[in-house]
């Protein structure tokens, strides 16, 4: 299981209903774009893509879906909404038996919330905050996981950025 907290998307706003269409910025673009080639090429292959129907969120998990060459939908889901419960998001797993591997776009703090609750339960005092744009690997083993990984935009862009340059033919002459 893969969580991904959506990419950025500038300051909230006051109005909800605004707040709630707020779109990726040019950085968030960025990082989805990036996150999503280095999904590519680490073959990371998911049966399926969650998201939030918030429409940061949704851009996020389709930009980093098209990278990655996913060519399945991207199916909306309340229990990724900002506002979703613990008991919304534990019924959402129990739907998802039988998938091999699965992209969770949603928003903090519930996201991150959950990705503790399934690596520790809710008693743990250990605690991973998803930064914008940034993803975690979970193994699951039925209702517990275990962090394989976690990925964040700054970390993959420099990764992103190493592998381009070395890549260049080197222009030196001897």
């Amino acid at each position: 299981m893969y969580f991904m907290r959506h990419a950025s998307a500038g300051e909230a706003v006051a109005d909800p209903q605004k707040n709630d269409r707020r779109a990726l910025d040019d950085e968030g673009v960025e990082q989805c774009s990036v996150m999503g080639r280095i999904l590519g090429e680490l073959d990371v292959a998911v049966d399926g893509i969650l998201s939030s129907p918030l429409k940061r969120a949704a851009q996020s998990a389709t930009m980093v879906a098209s990278e990655m060459g996913f060519e399945g939908k991207v199916r909306l889901s309340a229990a990724l909404h900002p506002n979703a419960k613990f008991s919304d998001f534990r019924e959402l797993l129990d739907n998802l038996q039988g998938c091999e591997a699965v992209l969770l776009v949603g928003h903090n703090p519930n996201l991150s919330d959950f990705l503790c609750d399934v690596l520790g339960g809710p008693e743990s005092s250990a605690y991973i905050d998803l930064r914008k744009g940034s993803l975690a690997r979970v193994d699951m083993r039925r209702h517990r996981g275990s962090l394989q990984w976690y990925l964040t935009p700054k970390l993959v862009k420099a990764v992103y950025a190493a592998q381009t340059t070395s890549s260049r033919p080197s222009t030196s002459r001897k």
